[in-house]
């Protein structure tokens, strides 16, 4: 259905047979391009092949095109090319061909828009990966989102994909979260124990140190002055870990592997060996009593620290590691990691460290997602992950709606900040986008069921009386969703679906106004029977793409 590319291909096709008959000089070509005017007008499709032609040919764009559009292959789907200034050529598809795409999308089912885009090569996105020190905040749903709707459409583009979550179980954070839990746990022991000045105040440690307490006693109290047991901030990491996966799953995120930061330091495990090949490549030295990986001399504005002079590894040294096992252990064709834009930093060393590893660092993508500002109508609401009054996702979630949070953490492009407005997400009515796309599926449910209730069996619809401009206009619409799948895997911007979604629908109330489908005329109510459910399967695998639910009634 990629009819986008028929046309490329035919444009070639047409430049090279001008070529031969000597209407255009035989000038190399640039890659050919075909895109959607900004004007309906304009036609479905144009090539601006002619204008980045000319020079090296010599000629007028015009002409360029004139030729073109004399030597172009017959294509079924095409009704006209035309020539327009200054040197485009347009094309308008057939109305026929149109509505002979509803057959196909039917077809298609669940599979619609489906692409070969990725040939079956792996894929790892690895998104929100906070630390096991608290509740997941906001601004982890929205990479949450970002980064499973992105799995989604890499999927959908023919890619196998594995989602991670990168379980940071080791260093400093996790002994400050220990010794917080420790002191709690003591409270609720009868000690007077101060939490840690470095420590997490927020409520959800005592409801933790409660939940181990009621299970297990005072079996973790220690001597006064002494460390907390190790058993203790394991058992404290393993709560926090099922709080934070309950808290995603909420919102619709599920992952593939849970990976272990503690897994790479093993004795003789990942960690020493990725230490290994970079002293093997020379690019590990020894200075001020640390050990050092010489990234300036792979791009990075510096060198980084390794291991301390304390001998304790840095998080640095536990990245490396961990792409090393991606990359050279499991072997991904492509890793994608998905950070707060507070990780903008890391970005330089992380590629460079790649390319010391012998790795290409363009098979690594580092996209960054910025900050989220709730906000109740024109009051902000404060955020604060490490603070008593901290707000979690699942306060958002259970507030809201996943379907709510997922559309509009998905709304604004990743690398832009956004405003989260809960009483817009929350209202009933046309204003909020993500209702006005919802009711549009469920009134094509209603008009899908109300035709089951009259028993009218549309299997013999002819789709060819499908005439009406907002007809082909809708199916226009859902033609385009191939298209959005592939440049959404290429781009890696999932924030375009659901611009497409509100697009769709609002082409589909358009057709319902304009258009009854269930009337006396029994043949154009079979054919558009067959356009609603084609719109039905389109707005289904878009919403399910971001991760949301088409609701049957609302």
């Amino acid at each position: 259905m990629m009819v986008r590319d028929d046309i490329a291909r035919a444009v070639e096709a047409a430049v090279r047979a001008a070529q031969a008959a000597g209407d255009v000089p035989p000038v190399a070509l640039p890659d050919v391009t075909v895109e959607r005017p900004q004007r309906a007008e304009y036609g479905d499709y144009a090539t601006s092949l002619p204008l980045r032609l000319a020079r090296a040919a010599g000629m007028r764009p015009l002409d360029i095109a004139e030729a073109v559009r004399r030597h172009l292959p017959a294509l079924d789907a095409v009704a006209e090319a035309t020539v327009a200034p200054p040197g485009f050529v347009n094309f308008r598809l057939r109305p026929e061909w149109l509505a002979a795409q509803v057959e196909e999308i039917r077809r298609a089912g669940e599979a619609f828009a489906d692409l070969d885009l990725g040939g079956g090569r792996t894929v790892q996105v690895e998104f929100v990966s906070a630390n096991p020190t608290g509740p997941v905040h906001v601004g982890n749903g929205r990479g949450a989102v970002f980064g499973s709707t992105l799995a989604n459409v890499l999927a959908a583009a023919g890619y196998r994909v594995e989602r991670e979550y990168y379980v940071n179980d080791a260093g400093t954070q996790i002994d400050a979260f220990a010794r917080t839990l420790y002191a709690r746990y003591q409270q609720l022991c009868g000690r007077d124990a101060p939490l840690p000045e470095d420590g997490y105040p927020g409520e959800y440690m005592v409801d933790l140190a409660q939940e181990i307490r009621e299970r297990h006693g005072d079996a973790f109290l220690r001597p006064e002055g002494e460390p907390p047991p190790p058993e203790l901030a394991d058992l404290g990491i393993q709560g926090m870990l099922a709080r934070i996966r309950a808290d995603l799953e909420a919102l619709g995120v599920r992952y593939d592997v849970w990976f272990s930061e503690r897994d790479l330091y093993r004795p003789g495990g990942l960690y020493e060996q990725t230490m290994a090949l970079l002293r093997e490549r020379g690019y590990v030295v020894e200075k001020e009593g640390a050990v050092w990986f010489t990234s300036s001399g792979l791009g990075d504005d510096r060198d980084n620290v390794l291991v301390r002079s304390s001998g304790e590894p840095t998080y640095f040294a536990s990245d490396v590691a961990y792409h090393y096992d991606k990359f050279v252990v499991r072997g991904f064709d492509r890793v994608i990691d998905i950070w707060g834009a507070d990780h903008q930093g890391h970005v330089g060393r992380v590629k460079a460290a790649v390319a010391a590893l012998g790795v290409d660092p363009d098979r690594l993508d580092i996209l960054l997602y910025q900050l989220v500002t709730l906000r109740r109508g024109k009051e902000v609401v404060r955020l604060s992950k490490r603070g008593g009054d901290i707000i979690t996702l699942r306060e958002v979630v259970d507030e809201v709606g996943a379907d709510a949070c997922r559309f509009f953490f998905l709304a604004r492009s990743h690398d832009s900040q956004m405003d989260f407005d809960l009483e817009l997400a929350k209202r009933q009515s046309n204003e909020n986008p993500v209702y006005y796309v919802q009711y549009a599926h469920a009134r094509i449910a209603g008009i899908l069921n109300h035709a089951a209730e009259r028993n009218i069996d549309y299997a013999d619809g002819d789709v060819s009386l499908l005439r009406h401009p907002a007809e082909l206009a809708l199916i226009r619409k859902m033609l385009q969703l191939p298209e959005l799948i592939e440049a959404v895997a290429r781009a890696l911007e999932p924030h375009h679906l659901p611009h497409y979604a509100t697009d769709l629908a609002t082409e589909f109330h358009q057709f319902y106004t304009e258009c009854r489908v269930v009337s006396d005329d029994l043949a154009l109510t079979k054919a558009r029977l067959k356009l609603v459910e084609a719109a039905r399967l389109t707005l289904a695998r878009t919403l399910h793409l971001m991760g949301m639910t088409a609701p049957e009634r609302m």
